[in-house]
């Protein structure tokens, strides 16, 4: 039985730090709980032992992009919806994005309504 006291953990992966404490701004309020990290190992390690109920996935990242994170996730079974966060707004990143199992993309520069009523949809 899930303790009524634990906030739902999303998981967010960008190596743009400033990026990540907007994020952390935008979130610190609400009935979440944050966590970041910069790499996509760093993220995978995370996820052996951990069960984020939402991740959020940068596409453009020097180790290996969030398509194939995306997919490495989902290799792994976990369940947790992925959307992505990108400043490529073009259909191709879009048709990428579903194919890697994203349930969705979100723009950047992010807008705080528009994320809240992403992560509402899939934390309820």
């Amino acid at each position: 039985m899930m303790n009524k006291a634990k906030k739902p953990l999303i998981l967010a992966v960008d190596n743009a730090r400033m990026f990540l404490t907007t994020l952390k701004r935008i979130l610190e309020d609400e009935p979440y709980e944050l966590h970041c990290e910069t790499s996509c190992d760093d993220a995978l390690k995370y996820l052996e032992t951990n069960h984020p109920e939402l991740i959020l996935l940068d596409i453009e990242m020097p180790d290996m992009d969030g398509y194939e994170l995306a997919r490495r996730i989902k290799g792994m079974g976990k369940g947790a919806p992925i959307l992505f966060i990108t400043a490529n707004s073009d259909k191709e990143h879009a048709d990428k994005a579903r194919e890697a199992g994203a349930e969705g993309l979100l723009i950047k520069p992010l807008r705080r309504n528009q994320l809240m009523e992403k992560i509402n949809e899939f934390i309820k």
